[in-house]
């Protein structure tokens, strides 16, 4: 175990009940596409290591994206799941760290960083309303700071942690059997008229399941 707080110093994940999806790997950011920069991560130098972690910088001209079904290529979108992740967003400002659409382009998932994140989710049914949204005011995310932050989603409740201390649960208004459509794309580390540009650790991920902080490999972005 590092003395990151997660079980690995090094990814971001999206885990479910299938195998994790190492969602670092299937952008391929080892071979730093456009907009993609080496830098140093949260954790300083161990005995164990050879240097400090390393983590992604993700610039505006980013454009970072795959199909939904890569993440999931044999089963559908857990019901239950964790996103885990480790960042440093820019001071101030608000950015989205990932996004997952349907085949008709509409947004059923995202993270947004920011002075009060906000976890956006749309099932099938439309639910729930964006007045809806969970928000989680008193966090604060975008203060130029590395956070580990774990999301868990379990049934109609979704869970905020951050630095393994300060937890928050929200209501999520979804309805009982809710689907999120691998038809489409997940998009990651930029969107249309962002700006911002935060770094993150390659630590990460999602669970399903709900509770769960286990990663995997590697995230970052905003969308």
């Amino acid at each position: 175990q590092s003395r990151c707080g997660f079980s690995a110093c090094n990814y971001l994940s999206l885990v479910s009940t299938a195998e994790p999806a190492d969602i670092l790997k299937i952008l391929d950011f080892a071979s730093f596409p456009e907009g993609i920069e080496k830098t140093t991560g949260m954790c300083e130098p161990r005995r164990s290591s050879k240097g400090a972690d390393v983590a992604y910088k993700v610039r505006k001209e980013a454009q970072l994206s795959a199909p939904t079904k890569q993440i999931y290529p044999k089963s559908p979108f857990p019901e239950n799941f964790s996103i885990l992740t480790t960042l440093r967003a820019k001071k101030g400002r608000g950015s989205f760290l990932l996004s997952i659409y349907n085949e008709q382009g509409i947004q059923q998932l995202g993270v947004e960083i920011g002075r009060s994140p906000i976890f956006l989710y749309e099932d099938q049914t439309g639910k729930p309303s964006a007045e809806n949204y969970p928000v989680f005011n008193g966090i604060n995310l975008a203060d130029g700071k590395w956070h580990r932050i774990a999301i868990s989603v379990h049934k109609k409740t979704v869970t905020l942690i951050l630095d393994c201390k300060k937890k928050s649960t929200k209501a999520l208004e979804r309805s009982k059997r809710p689907v999120v459509d691998t038809n489409g794309i997940f998009v990651f580390g930029t969107r249309i008229l962002d700006e911002d540009v935060f770094e993150v650790r390659a630590v990460g991920g999602w669970r399903e399941g709900g509770g769960g902080v286990g990663l995997n490999h590697q995230m970052q972005g905003r969308h």
